[in-house]
Parts: C-alpha cells; sequence; structure tokens
C-alpha cells in the first residue's frame, strides 16, 4: 500500500519550469546573469523574473515571449519548445490568453536599433522638414527670408544679360574744339605756343569759339575755367576745373582735353593775376 503512494507521488510531481530550464543552462555553460543582460539587452529584473517563471510580473505576455525567445537562444535551448512551456504556463495563469491571439511579439533585443541609430534618424527627419518648410516658404513667399548678402542694385546689374545693361556712352576721340560760355561777363583768351593771341574776349552766356584746328599748341587763360563748357567733335566733355581759380598755359587741343584726368593739373594763379576788364 504505501509504494502504490510513493508511485503515485512520484507521477504528480511537478515538472520543470521554462524559467527553471533557462536558468540551469546558463548555469551549465558558466555565465553569470549580468552577461546574458549584456549579450541580450535584456534588463536583469527582467532575466530574474523570468528564471522565476514570473510572467505576469512582466510588462505584457508579448514581452514574456519574446524575452524568454531570445534568452533560450542564447543559452543554447530549443526556442520552440520553450516556448510552448512558456504559453503553457502563462495560459495557467490566465485561462484566456491561449484564446487570444498576440499582435506582437519582440523580436531580438540585439537586433533594435540602437539609441545612436534612433537619435540619427530624429535628426534627419528634423533636417527634411525644415527643408521642406524652407521650400514652400521661398516658393509661396519669396519676399520672406534672410536679406540678400549683395546690394538689391548690385544683384540687377550681375542679373542682367548684355543686351538688358546699359550701353554706355561712346566718348569722343577727335573733331573740333568748342568752348561755351554759361555765365555772362567770363574772361577768356586763348593762345597758341608762341603766344599768338588767337581769341580774347568778355564772353556772354551762348557765346562760343571755336579752336582752330591749324592752332599750333592752343592754350587757355581764364578765372572762370567753371562758367566753360567744352564739346569735341559735338560731344561734352568734363570743364577744365569746377573751382573758382584762375588757370593758364592749359592745351586746349583734342588729344589734350581727352587725356586729362578728373582733376587737371592747371596752373593756378593769383586771381589779382587776371587782366583789368
Amino acid at each position: 500500500m504505501e509504494e502504490e503512494i510513493d508511485t503515485v507521488e512520484e507521477n504528480t510531481a511537478p515538472a520543470q519550469r521554462a524559467g527553471d530550464r533557462l536558468r540551469e543552462a546558463r548555469e551549465a555553460k558558466g555565465l553569470e546573469l549580468e552577461q546574458i543582460a549584456a549579450e541580450t539587452r535584456i534588463n536583469k529584473d527582467h532575466l530574474h523574473k523570468i528564471e522565476a517563471s514570473n510572467w505576469s510580473a512582466l510588462p505584457s505576455r508579448t514581452y514574456a515571449i519574446g524575452f524568454t525567445r531570445t534568452y533560450a537562444r542564447t543559452v543554447g535551448l530549443d526556442e520552440n519548445e520553450i516556448l510552448d512551456q512558456v504559453r503553457a504556463e502563462l495560459a495557467e495563469g490566465d485561462p484566456e490568453a491561449v484564446e487570444r491571439p498576440a499582435k506582437f511579439e519582440p523580436g531580438d533585443p540585439a537586433r533594435v536599433p540602437g539609441r545612436g541609430l534612433a537619435w540619427f534618424a530624429v535628426l534627419a527627419a528634423i533636417l527634411l522638414l525644415g527643408g521642406v518648410y524652407a521650400f514652400y516658404s521661398s516658393y509661396f513667399a519669396p519676399g520672406i527670408g534672410p536679406a540678400p548678402l549683395q546690394d538689391p542694385e548690385e544683384q540687377v546689374a550681375e542679373n542682367e544679360t548684355p543686351q538688358q545693361a546699359a550701353t554706355p556712352a561712346p566718348q569722343p576721340t577727335g573733331g573740333p574744339v568748342v568752348f561755351t560760355s554759361e555765365m555772362d561777363g567770363t574772361w577768356v583768351k586763348f593762345y597758341d605756343a608762341n603766344g599768338t593771341r588767337l581769341y580774347e574776349a568778355q564772353m556772354n552766356t551762348g557765346d562760343s569759339f571755336t579752336i582752330p584746328e591749324d592752332a599750333d599748341g592752343p592754350q587757355i587763360w581764364t578765372g572762370r575755367p567753371y562758367a566753360l563748357a567744352i564739346t569735341i567733335g559735338g560731344r561734352e566733355v568734363p570743364k577744365l576745373t569746377e573751382e573758382d581759380t584762375v588757370i593758364r598755359d592749359v592745351p586746349v587741343t583734342a588729344e589734350a582735353l581727352l587725356a586729362r584726368d578728373e582733376a587737371p593739373a592747371a596752373e593756378a594763379t593769383p586771381a589779382a593775376a587776371q587782366p583789368a576788364t
């Protein structure tokens, strides 16, 4: 009678749970729990709960199955067999768990993208959104945006085609040299290189004098150079000076006038040098 009772007790002894099998496999390989955590990227606290078969303490049923699959693969156990046992143990605690299909079971945590890759993806998304915003802002509101680095007039000048650019007025190359007074009472004297007088008068507004083409080194002497407009071949050129000063011995050939700088080197003499009129 006692032998029958012992046999019954042996046959009804609880089977080894999935967590125990995982723990024994780990110990057989001489691995610490910290090593499993580092290799599988599973939290050490979760591993403790798995080895204790405390499935209800894990975040969800899907995590229990996913973490257990990775653990079994790491210690060399048949993951399908272990998962069948885990599902059975989950059904013991929640009979309806077998009937509810899992919508998602996490895979191997080692294959989950690292934190660096996740941050890179976030940064790429931000840059993409910034580019899209900048494009649409410039397309639909071109006036909105940073100020141009160049002056708008300079940009227009650069963007102009040769046909659009203003053609500069042609400069005279020769022809009759004409002096015209723009003020009344302008005393002026023209003479050649030998001192021979070519023209001397008190010119009024509109009076003009044309330098003879055969004059030898014609020059000018006047106290109002700013009152004399000059043309060469019908084209206006700058005056001898805009200053209120007396000039003399200034060449007035077409070549000399065209070769002048903007500030001609005219010999200035005191106003008293102008002869009395």
